[in-house]
């Protein structure tokens, strides 16, 4: 099974009250999914995002998992550099950065690591506001589900 998944977050001040949204299609069918948060940072919305679309399409407990292709589509550097790049780093050296600085997020991070593990994922960087119909769309959707 193929899936692409399109993520945003978006904050009215940073912190200040937040959205996330994704646009998961998989064959014929789209799947819009959407929160906000009264409190946080656009850099949790965007891992928000990440989290809960892999929620989305995780398996119901007691299901026998089923391996998914997955090509998750971001706008945030830091989501996609985190996740394939830094991690492994983070997680070797007590989650810390390499100036001994606890990283931020860690409880999202590690989330994420334990959902990209039972899937074969491509992160792709896109680059926001560039006229990609899907971005756009989870763009929007992230702002509209940011709670004013």
């Amino acid at each position: 099974m193929r899936i692409k998944i399109y993520t945003d977050g978006a904050c009215i001040g940073n912190p200040g009250p937040g959205g996330w949204a994704a646009i998961i299609l998989s064959g014929n069918n789209k799947k819009e999914i959407f929160g906000g948060e009264k409190l946080t940072t656009n850099n949790r919305m965007e891992l928000t995002a990440a989290i809960k679309a892999l929620e989305y399409c995780a398996e119901p407990e007691g299901k026998k998992s089923t391996l998914k292709q997955i090509i998750i589509y971001t706008d945030s550097t830091y989501v996609k550099e985190g996740i394939t790049v830094w991690i492994n780093v983070w997680e070797k050296n007590g989650w810390k950065t390499a100036d001994k600085k606890s990283i931020k997020n860690i409880d999202l991070w590690k989330k994420l690591k334990v959902l990209v593990k039972s899937n074969q994922i491509e992160w792709k960087w896109i680059k926001g506001h560039s006229k990609d119909q899907m971005n756009d769309l989870a763009d929007e959707l992230a702002k509209k589900a940011t709670p004013i």
